[in-house]
This record gives C-alpha cells, structure tokens and sequence, in this order.
C-alpha cells in the first residue's frame, strides 16, 4: 500500500533540522522471525502534537520502546534533539518522559512518593529533588492527594499521577502509549485538559498513541497510520480526512489505510490482557 503524506512539511531524508524534536530512519526491529517495524521513518517537530495510530500489532509500542531507548533497532536510527538514542541512550533518557500503556505507578506508595521514586530514576539532582516533586504534582492537580496511597485514587488521577511521573525530570518530549485506556469520557477530557495545557505553557512535544479516533482528531497536530509494521499513511487530521471526500471521520481513514480484518500477531493475546488488566485497575 502506497504511504500518504499531506501538508507535513517535511525535508527530504536526509540530516535533521534544528526544529525537528524526533527522527526515526528506516527503523527496524524482530522478534524472532517476526518483522515487528519495517523500515519505519518519520520526523517530528518540536512543540507539536503527534500521533502514531494503528491497531493492535501494527509495531506503535515497538516503535515507542525504540524511542525510549528501551529497545535497540535492528536496523535504521532515532535521533531524539539530533542525539542518537542508540548511542547515547542516557542522555536521551534524560529529555523524555514516558507514560506507558500499562500502569506504572504502585499503589502501596503515595502520590508523592511515586513521583519521588521516578525523580531518583531520572537523575534529578538531590537539591532539586523536593521541589521538582512538588512542581509535578501540582502541575496534575494532585497537591492535596500527594499524601494519600496511589490504591485510592480514581482512574483519573492515577494516570495524572503517571504524569507527573513522567514530567518530573522536565522532558522536552513526552510519549504517551494510551494514556486513557480504561477511562470513563469525564476522566479522558480531564487527562487531555492537562497534557493540552502543559504543552502550551511550555516548549514541549507530545508523541502518543491511542485507539480512540476523536481523541487522535481533536489533540494531533498530525498523524501516522501504521499497519503491519510500515507507515500507510501521515499528515494532518483534516487533509487525509479530505482526501477520501466529504463527512469522512477519522475512523473512516483509518479503516481504509489500515483495513478492516484483524489479523493474528504474535504476542496479540498477552497485548489484549495487558490491557485488558489495566482498564480493570483503572476502574
């Protein structure tokens, strides 16, 4: 299937430019025998927000852990800020913060100490410690909760708390993997509301993942569809809406880049219970 691409402005492949906040080259990865992202590239300015849409197995998630320097390619090159994630994984870590698909705040500890747990792991510097904490939590909302265990938290402010998780280091890009999954419409409206926020207040870019068409519709900047581990296609919402004609929804651009039959990957059904257990936690 031929790539779309529309008004996304982008250079030739080639070197990165200095606006540009995320450069994936021909990346690739296996499991196995299984080609989980073929030859995937994609480039992303900085103070956007994108989106990397597609359904279960597409390669989205293996993608990200590439990014998030989790992962090594097989083959091709990301470069976070012009830094090569591969080479100097670190320093990469220390730009972005990550709020992945399954929970990851523990619900013995905290608020606070949730958010401290992740300001150890990121390096910040002890003095700062305390502070960066605070600014975190506050940013979330969750100043009056900090003090209570994560276990009685609603879904709402538990994914606020894997913000604040992830935003306590200051990234300079943020990657969301489903950051709703599981979340009633009010909770959804209310994540988005502080993610929209934090990145109009700031200089930061957003790269995230969902399932939900008008959350992709009305948050991305643009987009890419992937499907079986390549991109199908990319550019903003309204113009590849567009292209298929009028009172096309976003679903509808979806079903023809990427069909409409669901295919059996490998790891698919442990993918279903993992998130399946996580909408469950988030209530």
């Amino acid at each position: 299937m031929t790539t779309v691409a529309r008004d996304d402005g982008q250079p030739a492949a080639g070197q990165a430019r200095a606006e540009e906040a995320v450069v994936c080259d021909r990346l690739t990865y296996r499991f196995g025998d299984h080609l989980a992202v073929n030859g995937v590239s994609l480039r992303i300015r900085q103070g956007e927000t994108f989106g990397l849409l597609g359904p279960n197995g597409a390669g989205k998630t293996t993608t990200i852990r590439m990014l998030t320097t989790l992962l090594k390619p097989a083959a091709g090159s990301v470069c976070v800020f012009g830094v090569d994630a591969a080479a100097r994984p670190m320093l990469v870590r220390r730009m972005i913060g990550y709020v992945p698909q399954l929970l990851s705040a523990d619900g013995m500890l905290t608020g606070r100490e949730n958010v401290e747990l992740f300001a150890r792991l990121f390096d910040v510097p002890r003095a700062q410690r305390a502070g960066r904490v605070a600014q975190a939590l506050a940013a979330m909302g969750l100043s009056d909760a900090a003090n209570r265990v994560a276990s009685t938290y609603s879904g709402g402010m538990i994914r606020r708390l894997e913000l604040a998780q992830a935003l306590v280091n200051t990234p300079r890009l943020l990657v969301l993997d489903e950051p709703t999954v599981g979340l009633d419409p009010i909770a959804r409206t209310e994540v988005w509301e502080y993610i929209t926020g934090l990145r109009d207040a700031g200089d930061m870019t957003v790269l995230m993942t969902t399932h939900y068409m008008d959350e992709a519709d009305m948050y991305c900047d643009r987009i890419a569809l992937m499907h079986q581990g390549t991109i199908r296609a990319e550019g903003r919402p309204v113009y590849l809406k567009a292209e298929l004609g009028p009172a096309v929804t976003l679903d509808d651009v979806f079903r023809h880049h990427t069909g409409d039959t669901l295919e059996v990957t490998q790891g698919g059904i442990r993918d279903v219970r993992r998130a399946r257990r996580t909408a469950r936690r988030l209530g």
